[in-house]
């Protein structure tokens, strides 16, 4: 089944065409950039545009805070939910990177 919107969006970009819309593009008749992943070559370059990190760039920044939380921490209570936590963050990082390399 086809997006409901799939014939206004054609006709949207017919109409862009006969008025000229895409004429002069910066990089027009230019052959594109080398991709090696074709497929999220555009969600990538949003991402990357707008500062986004991969989540397990992120929960390895986490990490490390629980990691100098430990070092400094006494209370033997805390240091052993702080361990908990930094176990189960070394979980999510491993399956963020692997879903992230597929």
């Amino acid at each position: 089944m086809d997006h409901p919107l799939l014939d206004l969006i054609n006709a949207r970009i017919a109409e862009a065409e006969k008025d000229g819309a895409f004429d002069n593009l910066e990089g027009a008749g230019k052959p594109l950039p080398p991709c090696d992943d074709p497929e999220n070559a555009l969600i990538n370059r949003v991402i990357r545009e707008n500062g986004a990190v991969p989540e397990f760039v992120s929960l390895g920044r986490e990490l490390r805070k629980l990691r100098e939380e430990l070092a400094e921490e006494t209370d033997r209570t805390r240091r052993h939910q702080l361990l908990k936590d930094m176990s189960m963050l070394e979980a999510r990082i491993d399956l963020s990177r692997k879903a992230f390399t597929r």
